[in-house]
């Protein structure tokens, strides 16, 4: 019973022994992605107000949250870190929901949500829209509030990018966005 105890005794130290003896497993280095570049979104009033202490020019994204291309531009577009530095920098950017049921104030003038049919949409998005309520739109305006252009669908970054180039150099005043497009 003697030599048992001595051989479990050994035999639990040789264990013991091995286990704190193997090499250690090659730590594998996680590399992080940085975070996607984040537009600064700013409620409409957030924007009017931010405008009237320091003018700079507005961005509205005018969506719904059942548009798989307005989802899309938010998963792809809008983290681009071109895109999000350039509007973070030149504009006061506007996420606008076009179905939003919160009654907005602005110029004197209250604009609400109209049912229409199932659904239904606010009336400062066909406002901002002239009523061609297509999504995503997207609709520039200057420091004073005045509506630059509308602009309609998907863009990919670089297609946005030409967008935001031309409303910020003031290309609108003397040419069309064909024709700058264009160059």
């Amino acid at each position: 019973m003697k030599r048992f105890v001595q051989f479990s005794l050994l035999l639990a130290v040789g264990i013991v022994g091995l286990a704190f003896s193997r090499k250690a497993e090659p730590v594998h280095t996680v590399v992080e992605q940085p975070p996607p570049a984040q537009i600064r979104w700013y409620s409409w009033e957030e924007a009017v107000a931010a405008c009237e202490r320091s003018p700079r020019k507005i961005f509205v994204d005018v969506y719904t949250d059942w548009c798989g291309y307005c989802k899309r531009m938010d998963a792809s577009t809008f983290t681009d870190s071109l895109v999000a530095d350039y509007i973070n920098k030149h504009f006061y950017a506007v996420k606008f929901n076009a179905e939003q049921q919160t009654a907005i104030s602005y110029k004197g003038h209250t604009f609400a949500f109209q049912r229409n049919g199932t659904r239904g949409y606010h009336e400062l998005a066909a406002a901002l829209l002239d009523n061609k309520l297509q999504y995503p739109s997207f609709v520039y305006l200057d420091e004073q509030h005045n509506r630059i252009t509308i602009s309609p669908g998907y863009k990919a970054p670089d297609g946005l990018m030409r967008e935001l180039r031309y409303v910020v150099g003031e290309h609108y005043k003397t040419i069309r966005f064909e024709q700058y497009n264009g160059q």
